[in-house]
């Protein structure tokens, strides 16, 4: 299977830098040939802007979808998009490897999507969810949280888990027609002990040796 990881976290030495590590030699080990983004590594700029293209559409304004659509048919997305968007159409299975920041994704990686997921290239002309341009292929989050389980719980201090992340879910991957798998949370890694971090990321190991044959789950549910 082709994966690709989409991660973010600007120290090295994180959680989610091991989380990332685990992710790649586990699949790697198992014959799935890995491509990654580092989106801190790259410096990717999150902004959007006329320099996502290398071609113009309208001069006198900026309507970013509209740009999308004229590149798109063109082909005049510039070199860093368009190394991107590759890896999206190359993938069968993309993960996103973050840490939950305000209830979200980091701003690089939302920065990314806001890039990356173009109209024309990624969605439109009526493809969208079930009919979506990625039809066919899988997405996975894979994350940590700066508290424990239970503060994400439907009556827990942060409330339920499911509604935090589906606007990423839905708005996102299943926006452009991924299926979605069930997120691998790693709960306040913070605040556990190394033989606890070790457990955790050998939990990940072991689900991503059986990951090529996981069935995507309905958004509002995690389990």
């Amino acid at each position: 299977m082709h994966i690709f990881i989409v991660y973010y976290h600007p120290e090295p030495q994180s959680f989610n830098g091991a989380m990332l590590a685990a992710a790649v030699n586990a699949l790697k080990k198992h014959g799935h040939d890995v491509k990654v983004s580092n989106l801190h590594e790259m410096d990717f700029n999150p902004v959007s802007g006329r320099h996502n293209f290398t071609v113009v559409n309208d001069k006198t304004f900026f309507k970013q979808q509209l740009e999308e659509i004229h590149a798109t048919e063109v082909n005049g997305f510039s070199r860093e998009i368009e190394v991107e968007q590759s890896k999206l159409q190359w993938c069968d299975l993309m993960i996103w490897q973050f840490p939950l920041w305000w209830f979200g994704l980091p701003a690089p990686l939302k920065g990314w999507v806001d890039r990356v997921f173009a109209m024309g290239r990624t969605y439109g002309n009526g493809r969208f969810y079930d009919d979506g341009i990625f039809k066919g292929k899988k997405a996975m989050l894979s994350l940590t949280t700066g508290g424990p389980q239970e503060a994400y719980l439907s009556d827990g201090f942060n409330g339920d888990i499911n509604g935090i992340l589906r606007p990423i879910h839905r708005g996102m991957l299943e926006f452009v027609g991924f299926q979605v798998l069930a997120p691998q949370i790693v709960w306040g890694p913070a605040h556990l002990s190394q033989p606890e971090r070790a457990g955790m990321l050998d939990l990940y190991v072991q689900r991503l040796a059986g990951i090529e044959a996981e069935r995507p789950i309905e958004i509002g549910t995690y389990s």
